[in-house]
């Protein structure tokens, strides 16, 4: 979705002066539709030339300032604050994944049509029951330090993954299915069938086929590091450029917190001959407003987080782009707390939200109104669109009779025993201040208030946000997932009792037995069901309030050629070029 679809996206007029995910502190989740070239047509652009204004484009003699002062090309961009961290195991953000896919590579990556393509490995094959899958790693791979890199550091990496002491939220998402995972993170990491053959060989036993585990070996959790500086220096690792060794196509040669990561061009990386840049500097702006500023001045030539204020007069602009991705915008309840062990009363608080406010006025049109937990975008077993088959083909919940929902809403507040509310205890929302958080935070306070609930809004700081979240310090939050991968198992496990990223600690015996099938079956439409049935039983109960589906919106320069967005909310720099 281009520049010629704004004027459908932004149409609606912004009423309140006012974004999401596991992933990130704004306009996009917290981390298989195809990859899209952000650069413009130059249908595109002409189209918007006429309606580009002086104040949202980088002036010529501005852009690229790092590289008039160093003589070197660094590309200066802006996709978020101080990331919490960009430890691969740890991350589970998108703007922290962002950083990582420049910093490190996996075995396996996504080319820039979002297909599976060579990393680490230049070729891998599985075995005819899907259960042995070998990767072959390229001749002389080295570490940023110039050491070398061998199939143990991937052994040694995907049993960190596993260590019960490391805690790695995904680690259920992306080793669930290898043979031994189950003793592994109890404690036992050797029982995790990843054997290294030999230095450039890496054999992986699941204990059930899975169709998706190409994408998986692509993904930044399944990093390799080095075991030598992690061992020397604890966690502490990931947290200096000193000590941050990586393999990527960059790594970390200057970080002031706060300020910026800088990334040089690692002369070790088996393609940097592919790499025309010296370096990316990562602006670490959290404020939407200074990130447009410095947008304007040239100090950056792109920034993630634009301003919402300033949207409406973006559109048309050449250099603004909207870009749909796989994800939902949904808020998290403690159901570990009264009164959200009430399915009842969570599934009111569903219910009183008019989402089609929310992602039309509130969010001017830039996502989309959420009628089920799983949007669009992820794939069936049978290659449909997983949204299509869901709920006998209809919404869980209609988005367009608010006034109906919000009177079932009251009825269910009644039947848990608080009739208008009364007796209810107060409930505070927890959520960052970043561009549509807040000003959803507020839309809540109103739309709970109509059925009698009295909602505190609590904003909390980036860097503290997350980590609250995930330790279960909260009533309710905001919350948000942008697929890692289109097999629609990636979200749904996020409700599973048991996986790090529950945020909201749901515990359903029926939903963790669907999803449990889902995994071990070997017959798609026995996985199908099972994969259904998880959403069916996630929507009834509750578990989580969807909201609205992601797109992804952002200024870019005309300067910055050759680089790419991901349908997963990524931006693929390593191959940009400044043009001149």
């Amino acid at each position: 979705m281009k520049k010629k679809v704004i004027a459908l996206l932004l149409a609606v007029t912004m009423v309140i002066g006012m974004t999401a995910c596991g992933g990130s502190n704004d306009n996009a989740g917290d981390n298989a539709a195809t990859e899209s070239d952000s650069n413009a047509s130059a249908d595109d652009a002409a189209t918007a030339d006429d309606a580009a204004t002086d104040d949202t484009a980088a002036t010529d003699d501005a852009a690229a300032t790092d590289t008039a002062s160093t003589g070197e090309k660094i590309l200066s961009v802006q996709i978020g604050p101080d990331p919490e961290t960009i430890d691969p195991a740890l991350n589970s953000a998108v703007d922290g994944g962002n950083m990582l896919l420049h910093s490190f590579e996996c075995l396996l990556t996504v080319d820039q049509d979002g297909k599976l393509a060579p990393g680490q490995a230049e070729t891998w094959e599985t075995s005819e029951d899907g259960l042995t899958w070998t990767f072959h790693l390229r001749d002389g791979l080295k570490w940023s330090d110039g050491s070398d890199l061998t199939a143990n550091d991937f052994v040694y990496s995907w049993k960190r993954v596993c260590d019960p002491m490391v805690a790695a939220p995904y680690a259920e998402t992306v080793l669930s299915m290898v043979e031994g995972y189950e003793d592994a993170i109890g404690g036992n990491l050797d029982a995790l069938q990843v054997v290294a053959q030999d230095d450039k060989t890496l054999v992986v036993t699941l204990n059930a086929p899975c169709s998706y585990f190409g994408s998986l070996a692509a993904f930044a959790t399944l990093s390799p590091v080095q075991q030598a500086t992690i061992e020397a220096n604890g966690d502490a690792w990931a947290t200096a450029a000193e000590t941050y060794i990586s393999n990527g196509p960059f790594y970390v040669s200057e970080w002031v917190p706060g300020a910026y990561i800088l990334m040089s061009k690692n002369p070790n990386y088996w393609n940097a001959d592919a790499i025309k840049l010296d370096g990316i500097k990562f602006n670490l702006i959290e404020d939407a407003n200074a990130s447009y500023s410095a947008y304007q001045t040239g100090e950056v030539l792109f920034i993630k987080d634009v301003p919402t204020e300033e949207i409406p007069s973006l559109e048309g602009n050449p250099e603004f782009y909207v870009d749909p991705i796989i994800g939902t915008y949904y808020l998290s309840l403690n159901t570990q707390r009264e009164p959200f062990t009430d399915a009842r009363v969570r599934k009111a608080l569903s219910l009183a939200i008019d989402r089609e406010y929310v992602a039309n006025t509130l969010m001017q049109g830039t996502y989309s109104p959420a009628s089920n937990f799983m949007g669009p975008g992820w794939i069936d077993t049978d290659g449909s669109q997983f949204m299509d088959n869901a709920n006998g083909g209809k919404p869980y919940i209609d988005t367009t009779a608010h006034e109906a929902n919000v009177e079932e809403a009251k009825q269910l507040l009644a039947d848990a025993g608080y009739p208008d509310g009364a007796g209810l205890p107060a409930i505070t929302y927890s959520t960052n201040d970043a561009g549509y958080h807040k000003v959803v935070a507020e839309y809540l306070q109103q739309a709970w208030g109509e059925i009698g609930v009295e909602l505190s809004v609590n904003i909390v700081e980036w860097a503290s946000f997350t980590p609250m979240r995930r330790n279960g310090d909260y009533d309710s939050a905001r919350n948000g997932w942008v697929g890692d991968y289109s097999d629609p198992s990636n979200m749904l496990d996020l409700l599973f009792s048991t996986n790090g990223n529950n945020d909201g600690k749901f515990n359903n015996a029926d939903y963790d037995a669907a999803m449990t099938l889902s995994r071990t079956t070997l017959d798609a439409a026995e996985r199908s069901a099972a994969l259904h049935e998880a959403e069916d039983i996630l929507m009834e109960e509750a578990g989580c309030i969807p909201v609205a589906y992601y797109n992804d919106f952002w200024l870019q320069s005309d300067k910055l050629t050759g680089s790419w967005h991901s349908a997963y909310g990524y931006w693929y720099f390593m191959y940009a070029d400044i043009a001149e």
